[in-house]
């Protein structure tokens, strides 16, 4: 896989390239427009087809697969030309060498269940502004795989959301911290530029901030 994986083109914001730098935590924030998630997708799907992984995609509440990332990888594969190496199935993603992509609503999982994630490489947390602290002390000593990483990308909501408190405002020296906003991202699209524009002009500075500029609201 190789010769594939080097002539794949990715449409990464070098604010992101880091991603590919070994740390424990890798932690996205912005707000809309910025690649956050569309850069993971790819990275992801980048690496897995280079070496066998085992990737959790997971949010806090997933009813069903349309809740997840399942669709944007789905669409990846098929922009990086790699229908021949992945098989997306409903509730999965396997790859030809052994690599897997699974899909977990955090909540619905106790101390117990969410065992059967222990072998895994690489958890993408979206969305993740939304996820506990019971959802995070549950998950993360399970993820004990040797080199294992935890990626999340969100929106800032509440300076007082755990993922807020704990990995951006007081992050480890095993965190990696990225603010990764609109300007960062050389493909941001005109459509959402004018979108972006109209809403400077009429929103509340506040909200503005919050929406595009990924600023997370102060209690």
């Amino acid at each position: 896989m190789s010769d594939l994986s080097i002539a794949l083109h990715l449409t990464l914001p070098e604010k992101l390239a880091p991603l590919y730098e070994p740390r424990r935590y890798k932690v996205m924030h912005g707000g809309r427009g910025g690649g956050k998630s569309h850069g993971v997708a790819q990275v992801l799907l980048e690496t897995g087809a280079r070496q066998p992984l085992r990737i959790l995609c997971a949010r806090e509440i997933q009813k069903s697969m349309r809740d997840s990332v399942h669709r944007l990888l789905k669409d990846y594969i098929i922009k990086l030309g790699l229908t021949s190496f992945y098989d997306v199935l409903d509730t999965e993603i396997r790859g030809k060498n052994g690599t897997l992509f699974l899909f977990a609503g955090l909540q619905s999982h106790t101390v117990d269940s969410i065992k059967s994630f222990e072998g895994v490489d690489r958890v993408w947390i979206e969305e993740a502004h939304a996820i506990s602290k019971k959802s995070l002390d549950t998950l993360i000593p399970t993820i004990r795989k040797e080199g294992s990483e935890i990626w999340m990308t969100l929106n800032p909501d509440m300076e007082t959301d755990e993922v807020y408190e704990r990995f951006i405002a007081t992050p480890s020296p095993d965190t990696w911290v990225c603010e990764v906003n609109w300007r960062d991202n050389p493909w941001f699209p005109e459509v959402l530029n004018d979108e972006r524009l109209k809403a400077k002009r009429a929103m509340l500075k506040e909200d503005y901030e919050h929406i595009w500029e990924g600023k997370a609201r102060m209690v």
